[in-house]
C-alpha cells in the first residue's frame, strides 16, 4: 500500500504539482478531474491552496531533497525517488483531484477525509468509497481536434485586461473578477501556460473572452473559463472567441483541446458544438449518501 504524505502548497510554491498535471496530461481530453489550466485559473486568488500528494519517504518540493538524491547516486548509496501521486484543491464544496495513472486510488481516499468535512460532500475524480456518483448531473466533457479557424478573436494583452475581465463579470452572475486577479493569474506560475482571445463589437465593445490552457506539446489543451457579455449573445463572439483560443492552442502543440460543462448548461453546450467540439464522454462527480 503507497504510504502518502500531503503538501499544502501556496501559490508560489505550485510548480511541482503543475509540472505533474502536465506529465499526465494525455493527448485526447484528460480523464482526470483537474488539467494545468484548473490550477492556473485557481491562482487568480492569492489565497489559493493546492494540495500535492507525494509518496512520505520523499518530498518533491525541495530542490535540496533532489540535488542530495543526485550526491547520493553519484556514491552508490541507495535512494528513492520523489514522485507525485496526486494533485488536488477545493472548488467551493467539491474536493477535484488528478492522480498519477498508477496511483492507489483507496490510500488517497483514506488520506483525504479530513478534506471532506461535512458540507465538502463531493468529490470530482476521486471515489469514496461508500460514495455514490451523481448521475442526475453528469458533465460534458467535449473535445475540439485541430483545424483551420478563422474567428474574429485577437490575443488578449495588458490594454485590453480591464476588458477582459469586464466581461467575465457580465458572463458570470454575481462574479467579483477584477483586473488585479487577472494579473495574479499571469503572474503566477501557471501563467505562462495560459493564452486568451477577445471579440469585441463592430463598435468596439468587449463582447466575448477565452481563457486557454497549454498542457505540453502532444498534449490536450483546456479551455476555462469561457464567456459571451450578457449584452452581446446570439451574435457568433462567443465561438470566435473559443476558436480563437483553440488556435492559439493548437499553435504551441496541442493535440487537441478539451472543455467541460454541466448537461444542464445547453447553452453552453450549443456553443461548444457550434465551434467544431463533439462530446467524448460524460463525468460525474461522487456525493456523500445525505450530503447536502
Amino acid at each position: 500500500m503507497a504510504s502518502l504524505s500531503r503538501h499544502r502548497l501556496s501559490p508560489a510554491d505550485t510548480g511541482p504539482a503543475l509540472r505533474a498535471l502536465r506529465a499526465w496530461t494525455p493527448p485526447d481530453a484528460p480523464s482526470g478531474s483537474l488539467h494545468p489550466g484548473d490550477v492556473g485559473w485557481l491562482l487568480r486568488r492569492d489565497d489559493a491552496t493546492v494540495f500535492l500528494w507525494t509518496d512520505a519517504r520523499t518530498d518533491a518540493r525541495t530542490d535540496a531533497r533532489a540535488d542530495a538524491q543526485t550526491s547520493a547516486r553519484a556514491e552508490g548509496a541507495t535512494t528513492t525517488t520523489a514522485a507525485p501521486v496526486a494533485v488536488g484543491f477545493l472548488d467551493g464544496p467539491v474536493l477535484r483531484v488528478t492522480a498519477a495513472p498508477d496511483a492507489d486510488l483507496g490510500a488517497l481516499a483514506a488520506d483525504a477525509e479530513d478534506l471532506l468535512v461535512p458540507g465538502n460532500d463531493a468529490t470530482d475524480g476521486l471515489p469514496v468509497p461508500g460514495w455514490e456518483p451523481d448521475t442526475e448531473e453528469p458533465w460534458l466533457v467535449f473535445s475540439w481536434t485541430p483545424e483551420p479557424v478563422s474567428s474574429r478573436a485577437v490575443q488578449v494583452t495588458e490594454a485590453d485586461t480591464d476588458d477582459r475581465a469586464l466581461v467575465h463579470r457580465a458572463a458570470f452572475t454575481g462574479s467579483t473578477l477584477t483586473a488585479d486577479h487577472w494579473r495574479t493569474m499571469k503572474k503566477s506560475p501557471a501563467g505562462r501556460l495560459a493564452v486568451e482571445t477577445l471579440v469585441r463589437t463592430p463598435a468596439g465593445e468587449p463582447a466575448a473572452a477565452a481563457t486557454g490552457w497549454f498542457g505540453g506539446t502532444g498534449r490536450c489543451g483546456l479551455l476555462e473559463p469561457v464567456g459571451t457579455h450578457a449584452d452581446h449573445r446570439g451574435h457568433g463572439y462567443g465561438r470566435d472567441a473559443v476558436r480563437g483560443a483553440c488556435a492559439a492552442l493548437a499553435d504551441r502543440g496541442a493535440s487537441a483541446v478539451a472543455v467541460l460543462t454541466p448537461a444542464s448548461n445547453e447553452a453552453a453546450a450549443a456553443l461548444y458544438r457550434s465551434a467544431g467540439f463533439t462530446v467524448v464522454r460524460e463525468n460525474f462527480d461522487w456525493t456523500r449518501p445525505g450530503g447536502a
